[in-house]
């Protein structure tokens, strides 16, 4: 139904019936944009999820039946976009597809080439690499989005709503609990403890800013 529905749409598309497969397809001709869905018949949709995030960047769209909280905060702290679940309206699915999409071109066009340097932290935008006491560091492309929209003002307080406009398109409608997810897993790959931060504070019932000292 999904497959029929985006083909209507005008995309370009190729299914794979089980992870396998799947992962086999990404590995040999990579898309634009991965719809995962975490009930698969041979591996846990997060567990390919993390297979994937291992060797690349795909934007990647959790698909699932499942409503809790706990499965949406796994897949996206494993590394998902974003996180639909069934039933779902196949427009809601569109519209977050084109979402995706549209930031992924705009951060590819992109001309910023700035080095931003802290205290134990450097951020090479054009490279878009993360050293950390000069170790690479490895964040998904969101992740890093993230971590460069925070550190390209220090001191400045940000909401969770300005960050899901900046990082993830003024039209993503989901829920603003995904900035929480994505800023915990930056923090634990950077070592930044939140009591007592390095790099980015929370700004308790406002947001979060970033609290690293330039060199």
């Amino acid at each position: 139904m999904v497959r029929r529905y985006l083909e209507n749409e005008g995309f370009e598309i190729a299914e794979a019936s089980n992870g396998a497969d799947g992962l086999d397809r990404i590995r040999t001709t990579p898309p634009d944009l991965v719809i995962l869905d975490i009930g698969l018949p041979d591996v846990d949709g997060i567990e390919l999820l993390r297979q994937i995030r291992s060797a690349s960047e795909i934007p990647v769209i959790m698909l699932t039946a499942r409503a809790e909280e706990l499965d949406r905060v796994v897949g996206l702290s494993v590394g998902a976009d974003d996180y639909v679940t069934k039933p779902f309206s196949p427009r809601e699915l569109v519209a977050r597809i084109k979402a995706v999409l549209r930031r992924g071109r705009s951060l590819a066009g992109r001309s910023v080439s700035e080095l931003l340097e802290f205290d134990g932290l450097s951020i090479d935008t054009a490279a878009r690499t993360v050293e950390r006491d000069g170790r690479n560091v490895g964040l998904s492309a969101l992740e890093f989005d993230l971590l460069a929209a925070l550190s390209a003002t220090p001191g400045r307080v940000f909401t969770r709503a300005q960050l899901l406009e900046r990082v993830w398109g003024f039209d993503y409608f989901g829920v603003e609990r995904v900035v929480d997810v994505h800023i915990g897993n930056i923090r634990k790959v950077l070592g930044d403890d939140p009591a007592d931060p390095s790099f980015i504070g929370t700004v308790r019932g406002v947001g979060y800013k970033f609290v690293g000292r330039a060199r």
